[in-house]
């Protein structure tokens, strides 16, 4: 009822309704000006659709109900994730701080035993 074919066939339906009734012979109308049966059509037709579109907002609504809870759970994950990432990147920038320490100790221990060596090598050829 509510797709793009239905609506031209009805509409042409109507109007074919209408021109037959309006224009036709006396005789070979089947429902005159006031048009009583395409009006008893109408409201047939509303009868029905009425229940249709609430049936159909009803299980829209569901959809939606799981689509947000699905929504919600993701967004759990999403949030859970990131915060993984957040403590395992603040782990990494401590580990790289230490490594520059490590780096400028190591430094100064390669001076230290430069300096010892240079010391150790006057004082033997001074002997």
């Amino acid at each position: 009822m509510g797709t793009a074919k239905f609506l031209v066939i009805q509409t042409v339906a109507v109007a074919a309704w209408i021109a037959w009734n309006a224009l036709a012979p006396e005789g070979w109308r089947i429902d005159a000006f006031p048009f009583i049966l395409l009006n008893l059509a109408f409201s047939t037709q509303a009868a029905y659709a009425a229940p249709l579109i609430l049936l159909a907002e009803t299980r829209q609504a569901e959809r939606d109900r799981e689509e947000a809870k699905e929504d919600r759970r993701r967004g759990a994950e999403v949030k859970a994730d990131l915060d993984f990432l957040a403590r395992e990147l603040a782990s990494l920038r401590i580990r790289v701080a230490d490594s520059e320490d490590i780096a400028r100790v190591e430094a100064k221990l390669d001076r230290l035993l430069m300096a010892i060596d240079d010391q150790a090598g006057s004082e033997s050829t001074a002997r």
